[in-house]
């Protein structure tokens, strides 16, 4: 019995210290959206921008970029004065996200960009050909396409984990050669369960920035359709 006390007392030991050495910017609690950690934030950005006459924390970022990565916070600009230090889950520690700030003018509000999907993009423009376009399986939308990921040397169909549920989320290419992730699945399951009052011709992306702390990064707008289900905003698509 002793012995057995022994050996379990050994395995309990080396549990923790395995826990220990793991690496900080894989620990789990690192990879997810930390609601303390994002409310740290937010107030450090309200005191910096009540000490400095309204301005921002934010980098600078050419005008055309994706509105949802367009405010990165800089942390170098909060960080001690405002924030004890900058979050175990973000990027600059080596975490999974982004913060960024939204809605600068009105309600500057702190978010999370998912950078998981930056890197599969990132992944898949180096498997494009040359000319910076990729083979085409087949058209989804008008100037939306799905890529063929069997000539591109892929065994199968390339996803993202969805920052939004347990699924993962397919990519799609529109004519300029540029890939998008594709929240599809994440708009209808939101329009089929909530069902909130949306009109054709409107972006409803703004369903998963107003219910989630995650942006839906590297997307191309989408509207309803007359069986309020999620389509590609044609105009938007260039």
């Amino acid at each position: 019995m002793k012995k057995i006390s022994q050996l379990s007392l050994l395995i309990l030991i080396a549990i923790l210290l395995s826990g220990c050495m793991y690496p900080e910017s894989e620990r789990v609690e690192n990879q997810r959206p930390d609601e303390e950690q994002l409310a740290s934030v937010q107030a450090a950005v309200e005191k910096f921008q009540e000490t400095t006459d309204g301005l921002l924390p934010i980098k600078t970022r050419d005008q055309d970029v994706d509105q949802y990565i367009k405010y990165p916070i800089d942390f170098e600009k909060i960080v001690p004065a405002y924030l004890s230090e900058i979050p175990p889950n973000s990027y600059e520690n080596g975490g999974l996200f982004q913060y960024v700030i939204m809605d600068v003018e009105e309600n500057p509000t702190v978010k999370l960009v998912d950078l998981r999907s930056a890197e599969k993009i990132r992944e898949l423009n180096i498997k494009l050909g040359a000319n910076g376009y990729g083979p085409i399986a087949e058209q989804v939308a008008e100037n939306v396409y799905k890529l063929d990921y069997k000539i591109m040397g892929y065994k199968e169909e390339q996803t993202v984990p969805s920052p939004y549920s347990n699924v993962n989320l397919p990519l799609v290419a529109t004519g300029d050669g540029s890939i998008y992730i594709d929240y599809s699945i994440e708009l209808n399951r939101i329009l089929q369960e909530d069902k909130p009052d949306v009109k054709p011709g409107e972006d409803i992306r703004y369903l998963l920035v107003d219910k989630y702390p995650v942006l839906p990064a590297y997307s191309l707008p989408y509207t309803v359709n007359e069986k309020n289900e999620p389509e590609f905003l044609q105009k938007e698509v260039k």
